[in-house]
């Protein structure tokens, strides 16, 4: 069985009290990307759980334009490649207390992330332009904590590791998949081909900062 994600984020409670609360985070991730976050908090009774929904968007590296184009089209060389690749996250924790640490609470949070990523491969002069995408879903484990500015506002540190399954792999005409139900794929290639040639999301790692508002 592959393995689930690991994310670890610092954050805990500060001032942004209140059932509900929004943030905005920024930092790395394979690349530079922001965050958004809602926060239902306590929500079950009797016990101090509560439970988050991230939406974001990040940079990242597209791969090899060389490789991609071999294992996706042809093996011409003609061209000069271009390439950049972004994805998008869906994340959802399940968040409660682990520990106070020099006054300051630690949560941990835990839970399901799915990553929606595209790369695009561009040869001037070379008549070829074309993406590959994979959605790919994983898991996170991970610690938070906040730091009060206002009677509202807390400042947010966040580390992490996150790691995605591997998925479908699609580009031009040609599907790569894990479990070697291919589709029109090149010959002498296969998924570990295109696995190596193209940097969808795997094991990244997560570092970010933010406020997050009560309201």
């Amino acid at each position: 069985m592959a393995l689930c994600a690991v994310v670890v984020m610092l954050g805990a409670g500060g001032a942004a009290a209140g059932d509900f609360a929004a943030g905005l985070d920024v930092g790395t991730q394979a690349g530079f990307g922001v965050h958004l976050n809602g926060t239902f908090r306590d929500f079950a009774r009797d016990v101090p759980l509560s439970a988050r929904f991230v939406m974001g968007v990040h940079s990242a590296s597209a791969g090899d334009p060389y490789a991609a184009r071999r294992v996706f089209i042809n093996d011409n060389t003609n061209g000069t490649p271009e390439d950049k690749a972004k994805y998008w996250q869906f994340r959802f924790d399940l968040l409660f207390p682990l520990m106070t640490l020099g006054g300051q609470q630690i949560n941990v949070c835990l839970g399901p992330r799915y990553a929606n990523y595209t790369a695009e491969f561009v040869y001037v002069g070379g008549n070829e332009d074309f993406e590959v995408r994979s959605d790919g879903w994983g898991a996170g484990l991970g610690l938070e904590t906040n730091f009060a500015i206002s009677t509202r506002t807390d400042f947010v540190i966040k580390l992490g590791l996150d790691h995605f399954l591997k998925s479908d792999l699609a580009g031009h005409d040609t599907t790569y998949s894990p479990d070697g139900t291919h589709i029109n794929p090149r010959d002498g290639y296969d998924y570990d081909s295109a696995d190596e040639a193209v940097d969808q999301p795997k094991t990244e790692i997560l570092i970010m900062v933010g406020l997050l508002v009560g309201l």
